[in-house]
C-alpha cells in the first residue's frame, strides 16, 4: 500500500509516505488503489481506497492538504486542510496538515526542514522541472519559515526513469547538458531526460547536503505492476499520492 522512505524513518513525529497500486478496489485499468481525486476511475471506488489509505496511517482525510496540479510553478503556504486549485508545491509549518501531491509519471519531492518541523509536497513534471519549482520551493520556505537548506532532509519520488522518458527536441533544448542525452543508434536520433537528476540538481545548488537526499530506486514504467504509469498506460490510469505532515496527536 505505500513505503516510507528511508530518509525520514529516523523522525517519529514525521509521517511521510509514497503510495503504490496495491490494497485498493479499483478495476482495470485503475487497479487497484487508485487515490487521484482527478481521474475517470469510479467515485466510490476512489474515495474508499482513500479511506483506506488515510486509516491506515491514522489520519483524518479531513486533514488531508491536496491541489488540481496544472504543471506550473505556484507554490501555496497552507494554513488550512482543502483541496485547492493550480498549485504544484505546498508547504506548511502546522502540525497535523498533511500535503500531498498525485503523480503517475512526474517526479513527486517531499522536504521535511526537522529543525522547524516544516514540510512541503512538490509535484515536478517536466514542465515544472524546468521552471525550477523544487528549488523555488525550498527558497520559499526560506522566506516564510527560516528555514535553512541544511537542516532539510529530502524525498525525491518514484517517477518515470531517464531511459524511458523520450522527449521531443523542443523540450530537450529546455535542459541543461548534463541532465540529457541524445541517443544516436537508431535510425532517428532520440533525447532522453533525467527528471530525478534535474530535481537532485536543484536541491544540491540550493545548499541541500547530499547525503540528506534519498532518491527513489523505482520507476513508474519499469515497476508498473507497483506504480501507476501515464506514459506506459496510454493515459488511462490511476495516481499515486506521495504525502507528508508532522502529526502531533495519536489520530490527526
Amino acid at each position: 500500500m505505500y513505503i516510507i522512505p528511508k530518509i525520514f524513518q529516523q523522525f517519529p513525529e514525521l509521517i511521510a509516505v509514497e503510495s503504490n497500486r496495491k490494497g485498493g478496489v479499483s478495476k482495470m485499468p485503475y487497479s487497484s488503489l487508485n487515490l487521484g481525486l482527478n481521474t475517470d476511475d469510479k467515485p466510490e471506488n476512489i474515495l474508499e481506497n482513500r479511506k483506506r489509505f488515510f486509516e491506515r496511517l491514522g489520519i483524518k482525510m479531513s486533514r488531508v492538504t491536496q491541489s488540481n496540479q496544472v504543471h506550473k510553478d505556484k507554490i501555496l503556504k497552507v494554513t488550512r486542510s482543502k483541496i485547492y486549485e493550480g498549485y504544484d508545491a505546498l508547504i506548511t509549518e502546522n502540525s497535523n496538515t498533511f500535503l500531498s501531491v498525485a503523480v503517475a509519471d512526474c517526479t513527486p519531492i517531499l522536504v521535511y526542514d526537522a529543525k522547524n518541523q516544516a514540510v512541503a509536497a512538490i509535484h515536478a513534471g517536466w514542465k515544472g522541472t524546468v521552471l525550477d519549482i523544487t528549488a523555488k520551493t525550498i527558497q520559499k520556505m526560506t522566506q516564510d519559515f527560516k528555514t535553512n537548506p541544511k537542516d532539510c532532509y529530502v524525498y525525491v519520488g518514484t517517477c518515470i526513469d531517464e531511459n524511458s522518458f523520450e522527449v521531443g527536441e523542443d523540450v530537450a533544448a529546455m535542459f541543461t547538458y548534463d541532465v540529457k542525452r541524445l541517443d544516436k543508434t537508431g535510425r532517428k536520433p532520440k533525447f532522453f531526460v533525467d527528471l530525478k537528476k534535474a530535481n537532485l540538481m536543484q536541491l544540491l545548488k540550493c545548499g541541500v547536503p547530499e547525503n540528506q537526499i534519498e532518491v527513489s530506486p523505482f520507476s513508474t514504467v519499469l515497476n508498473n505492476d507497483f506504480y501507476f504509469s501515464h506514459r506506459k498506460e496510454k493515459g488511462l490510469t490511476g495516481r499515486i499520492i506521495v504525502m507528508i505532515g508532522v502529526k502531533k496527536d495519536k489520530v490527526a
